[in-house]
């Protein structure tokens, strides 16, 4: 019997309970749940090496996305999408705070902030939250930059966050690899064991509640009952979650091992004593997208977003052939080779990293497919050109089938300025938020699905 390593979930007053797989469960008719991550890369790409030759499934991938041609069939590259509420101000952090609302980010130089809008990846979250431990999971590797930068008269918290849950609500992100797994699979900051206590507080005010119910109407009583009942329920449902962050999430043998060996290469990235910088850049940004599939792959979140860095990053790059400085610096290239070619070799490096977590959950089985498969991975930036700051044609990767929604292995050319929510729109109704509209969107993105190709320049 084939072992299944999607999970089931049972709901009822208000539980949602996921099990671990069974061998013997006869559930190959069930659909297994889309997932969704965004991946996002500050300071934009290199333009005159990001856009393939050639549109449809006739296309060739250009120096920067080479790397992917292990996963080409697996992929979207889209051409001509742009976040037009990112153009009303000058620099970076107009970009990045609105890529995932399609909104203008408030002027300010405090801790004001305003995007305009709550975030795609946290619409979802409301939406999809209940069904899974972790309504969503933000990592990154960068601590929240929190001056104001002077060139452009902003605080630079706006250049650290892409996921909003309220207008005026930034989602923390955790950058502590350690920290992310325990959230995942285990309960309590030691990681040996739930740390919060096991008492119900419904037993702890059940006498008081008893001598209420002889003082209260009829209807009053069947209130209390009505809210008693909703507190067992959530109390039953931590209880849960608490027993199978402690094991039982963990009994697919594959997934089992796959996290242990993640958790050993957690505790060797922190491997100098006393030495709380990570030893190798490429390893900790894997970890973290390791994390991101194990997430999904055990169903304790299905949306996950990530940032390689702050906009603005000077990120020192000269672990690469050919690069002796930072992100930052080399994205004003001015036109020079000679910072052009180390722009590309970082563009090309996102990418790398980019292949690598689809290959990964490209090779997890997933019900009758795979994860990939069952997923839906963004890549890209709110800013094309680094050195114009430009928000026009902007980079932009999916990879992943959607559930079957999403015909892959294309390169997608729109009419110049479409709007970027338009495919935010998509996303989203493939999540299972049934939207109208989505910040500036004008209608769900054409062309993603092959039913809607005809009419495309791809």
């Amino acid at each position: 019997m084939k072992t299944l390593t999607r999970r089931t979930v049972l709901r009822g007053a208000g539980v949602a309970l996921a099990l671990p797989a069974f061998e013997a469960l006869a559930q190959t008719s069930a659909k297994s749940p889309n997932r969704l991550a965004v991946l996002y890369m500050p300071n934009g790409v290199n333009p005159f090496a990001w856009t393939p030759k050639g549109t449809g499934s006739q296309f060739e991938l250009s120096e920067i996305l080479a790397p992917l041609a292990p996963v080409k069939d697996d992929i979207l590259v889209l051409t001509e999408l742009m976040n037009h509420g990112s153009i009303t101000g000058d620099g970076h952090y107009y970009k990045i705070a609105p890529f995932l609302t399609g909104t203008t980010i408030s002027k300010t130089t405090g801790a004001n902030l305003n995007a305009g809008g709550v975030s795609l990846d946290q619409l979802i979250a409301q939406k999809l939250g209940n069904l899974t431990p972790l309504p969503s999971l933000e990592l990154s590797v960068d601590p929240p930059t929190t001056y104001v930068d002077t060139n452009v008269g902003l605080t630079a918290l706006y250049g650290s966050h892409i996921s909003w849950s309220t207008p005026t609500t930034p989602v923390s992100r955790e950058i502590n690899p350690q920290a992310a797994f325990d959230r995942l699979f285990r309960q309590g900051q030691s990681g040996k064991g739930v740390s919060a206590s096991d008492a119900s507080v419904l037993d702890a005010v059940m006498d008081d509640a008893s001598g209420l119910k002889k003082k209260i109407s009829a209807a009053d009583r069947l209130k209390l009952e009505e809210y008693l009942d909703a507190v067992r329920a959530v109390e039953k449902r931590i209880a849960f979650d608490a027993k199978r962050r402690k094991g039982s999430i963990l009994d697919d043998p594959i997934l089992r091992a796959e996290s242990e060996k993640l958790d050993k290469r957690i505790k060797d990235w922190y491997a100098v004593p006393g030495d709380k910088r990570p030893l190798d850049h490429t390893e900790q940004v894997r970890i973290m997208l390791d994390l991101m599939v194990l997430g999904f792959w055990s169903d304790s979140t299905r949306v996950s977003t990530f940032l390689f860095g702050n906009e603005v990053s000077g990120r020192n790059f000269s672990f690469l052939p050919g690069v002796n400085g930072g992100h930052h610096e080399y994205s004003h290239h001015e036109g020079k080779a000679d910072k052009l070619d180390p722009y590309k070799k970082i563009g090309a490096w996102h990418m790398a990293q980019y292949g690598y977590m689809l290959q990964r959950m490209k090779a997890i089985k997933d019900g009758e497919s795979t994860l990939l498969d069952n997923s839906m991975v963004l890549i890209g930036s709110g800013i094309k050109d680094g050195n114009a700051h430009s928000p026009y044609n902007l980079p932009i990767v999916l990879g992943g089938r959607g559930g079957g929604s999403i015909s892959t292995g294309r390169h997608l050319v729109y009419s110049k300025e479409t709007p970027l929510c338009n495919l935010h729109l998509g996303l989203l109704r493939r999540m299972g938020v049934q939207a109208e509209r989505f910040g500036d969107s004008t209608g769900e993105l054409k062309g993603l699905s092959e039913r809607d190709f005809a009419g495309l320049t791809g």
